[in-house]
C-alpha cells in the first residue's frame, strides 16, 4: 500500500482493543487513528476522525451493532466497516453484510484473517473469514433451497427485516429475545411489529401466527421450515 490505511478501533473490551492495536503495529501499511468502546464514541470518532476501515464489534453496550453499520455508512465520509465479532451464526453475518458491512471476521480466527480482511477492503473487495466461509456457504444453499416464496402481494410489501422479524414473532419469540438476536434496540423491534401489523392487516399475536403458517413460513406442527 502506498498510503497507510486509518483504522478505527470499536469494541467494550479495552484488554481485546489493546490486541487489534498490537497486531496493526506489527504490519506496515497500517494506522490506528482512533478506539471507542460504545456506539456513540464510535459515530463522533469516525465522523472526526475520518478513518479509511472501522474494526467493529457488533455486541456494544449502547447501541445494536447491525444499525451502528448504517449509521457508519450514512456518514458524510463513510468508512469501511470490517465486523470482527465472537458470532458466526449465519443470520448475524447475513445482516451486517446487509447492513453495508464489507467483511466479517470471527474473534477466534489467527491474526492472519484479520489482516486479510483489511486488505481485501483496501483493494475494494468483499471479505469473509475463512473460519465461516465454508460453513456459510452451505448454509445459504440450504436457506435457498427451502425459502418460501409467499403469493400475497401484501408479504412483499415487508422489508426484509419486516420479514424476519415476522417469522421470528410467529415462532413466539419475545421482543426482548429478537432485539438481543438481531442486534437491534427493542424500539426497533417493536416499530417493525407495528409496520407489519399495518401492513398486512393483522390485529394481534394470534392474527400473525396463523398468517405465518397459512403462509407456510413456520410450522406450528414440527421443527422450524
Amino acid at each position: 500500500m502506498s498510503e497507510a490505511l486509518k483504522v478505527l478501533l470499536v469494541d467494550d473490551h479495552p484488554l481485546f482493543r489493546e490486541g487489534l492495536r498490537a497486531i496493526l503495529g506489527r504490519e506496515p501499511g497500517y494506522v490506528v487513528v482512533g478506539e471507542a468502546g460504545t456506539a456513540g464514541e464510535a459515530l463522533r470518532l469516525a465522523d472526526e476522525l475520518v478513518p479509511d476501515v472501522v474494526l467493529l464489534d457488533i455486541a456494544l453496550p449502547d447501541a445494536g451493532g447491525i444499525e451502528v453499520i448504517g449509521q457508519l455508512r450514512a456518514l458524510a465520509a463513510p468508512p469501511q466497516v470490517l465486523v470482527v465479532s465472537m458470532h458466526a451464526r449465519l443470520d448475524i453475518v447475513a445482516e451486517s453484510m446487509r447492513a453495508g458491512a464489507m467483511g466479517y471476521v470471527v474473534k477466534d480466527s489467527a491474526a492472519g484473517s484479520l489482516i486479510a480482511g483489511l486488505a481485501a477492503l483496501a483493494r475494494g473487495e468483499r471479505y469473509l473469514d475463512g473460519a465461516i466461509a465454508p460453513q456459510l456457504l452451505d448454509r445459504l444453499d440450504a436457506y435457498a433451497a427451502r425459502r418460501v416464496r409467499p403469493a400475497d402481494p401484501a408479504y412483499e410489501t415487508l422489508t426484509r427485516r419486516e420479514q424476519q422479524v415476522l417469522r421470528l414473532l410467529a415462532e413466539g419469540r419475545g421482543v426482548a429475545e429478537i432485539a438481543a438476536g438481531l442486534y437491534i434496540s427493542r424500539k426497533t423491534v417493536e416499530n417493525h411489529r407495528s409496520n407489519i401489523f399495518g401492513k398486512l392487516g393483522l390485529s394481534n399475536l394470534a392474527e400473525l401466527v396463523h398468517y405465518a403458517a397459512r403462509m407456510g413460513l413456520v410450522d406450528l406442527d414440527g421443527e422450524e421450515g
